[in-house]
């Protein structure tokens, strides 16, 4: 990030006024040299200051007024300084450049104070004729507004614009042409167990832990050995970072003997390395193919010969909740390849193919089961939820138990 280079105190020679020339804008202080001027300075750069969070020039205000590209870039120049999260960009950015880039496309030229409900409909319907989900139209179309919000707050535009813009709700759901989401379901056991032979031992691990201890995937892909509280009989795991803490919530993963024991070979290391590493994935792999391999070492490549010394995409030290998808996916498609070839040789003209299945699954499955056991409260301290009504879509209702109620009594 670069620093804010504070405007400069300057003379204006055919008038003897002092000046300052902020975001393209100049404002005469007074008489160059007196006192009046440089309080008058000092207040013009305080405001200058406050409204700055990002220190990056700022497009001139045009005579006739603020454009939409413009108000967008010195809004993406905010957002850049203030959605990140360890000092890193947040993933949040990656949906306001997509819905900026979106915008300005359509609308980019025209003056931001032009810009209403109508027009911010149309943005929508492009989303929806895109075929994205009405959640994830709703989840973007919600910038526009924020963007004008910020800009009245900084004085860019004036706040009739974004409560005009605030009029138009969200999508509805049977309401609209947008499409609906296939609901994220917990993922069966057996299909779990069909896909871990094909998938790396540390990976498989991965997953093993996740089943047990029900959290989400980037808190897998993060775990270190310093994060792991060992000194009582449940082990207990305070992620780094986690989805809430910018809401100041606390996060506590309860490790239980099952787990623990999945977890422990990957303890031993130094502290701050992470438990679960691709390139370590990557050199086990490399050691079964040699371990396995049939021909001598005199004869074809050594090992490690025919590698590149600097290749394009080095094997990371960390996994991330799309790599560790990645591999969960490349494993059914083993599993479903070994599935065919079985087939074929059996004579099977319609082999049952592995359905595809992704991690978050994982924590669904496990939710499910604490709630069947142990009810709603329990699965919302397990999980980590701050409301019942987030853990309900975690847990789905096990509809066989309610048969058998009513089996019971109905």
């Amino acid at each position: 990030m670069s620093t804010v280079r504070i405007p400069k105190y300057c003379f204006h020679a055919p008038t003897g006024q002092a000046y300052v020339r902020i975001r393209g804008r100049t404002i005469y202080l007074g008489k160059h040299g007196t006192e009046a001027s440089r309080e008058a300075y000092g207040k013009a750069i305080a405001e200058f200051s406050a409204s700055s969070s990002k220190a990056r020039s700022v497009a001139p205000v045009p005579a006739n007024g603020l454009t939409v590209v413009e108000l967008c870039s010195t809004y993406l120049d905010f957002a850049e300084g203030y959605y990140t999260k360890n000092g890193q960009p947040s993933h949040w950015l990656v949906h306001i450049r997509l819905m900026i880039t979106r915008l300005c496309g359509l609308y980019g030229r025209e003056l931001a104070a032009s810009f209403g409900p109508v027009k911010f409909k149309a943005v929508r319907q492009t989303l929806i004729d895109a075929g994205h989900s009405r959640p994830y139209i709703n989840k973007l179309i919600a910038i526009v507004p924020r963007v004008f919000k910020w800009g009245a707050a900084e004085e860019l535009v004036t706040a009739s614009v974004y409560h005009a813009l605030r009029t138009v709700e969200g999508l509805k759901k049977g309401r609209t042409k947008a499409r609906e989401p296939e609901p994220v379901l917990p993922v069966e056991e057996a299909l779990v167990d069909a896909t871990l032979p094909h998938v790396p031992q540390i990976v498989a691990d991965m997953v093993r832990f996740q089943r047990l201890t029900g959290c989400r995937p980037g808190e897998v892909c993060q775990l270190r050995p310093m994060d792991v509280d060992r000194s009582g009989e449940v082990w207990c795991y305070r992620p780094a970072s986690h989805k809430t803490e910018h809401h100041g919530r606390s996060r506590v993963i309860f490790i239980g003997p099952k787990a623990q024991a999945v977890l422990l070979p990957y303890l031993l290391r130094e502290s701050t390395v992470y438990c679960f590493s691709p390139s370590e994935s990557m050199q086990k792999m490399r050691n079964a193919r040699q371990a396995a391999r049939k021909t001598p070492l005199r004869f074809g490549n050594r090992p490690g010969t025919n590698r590149k010394a600097r290749p394009a995409r080095p094997p990371k030290t960390q996994y991330t909740k799309d790599s560790y998808n990645r591999a969960i996916r490349r494993g059914i498609e083993k599993a479903n390849k070994a599935i065919q070839k079985a087939a074929e040789a059996n004579g099977t003209q319609k082999p049952v193919l592995l359905p595809y299945w992704h991690a978050n699954q994982l924590r669904h499955t496990r939710a499910t089961e604490i709630r069947r056991c142990f009810g709603l409260e329990a699965t919302q301290a397990v999980l980590g939820h701050a409301k019942a009504d987030v853990t309900q879509i975690y847990a789905e209702r096990d509809q066989s138990l309610a048969a058998e109620i009513m089996r019971k009594i109905g």
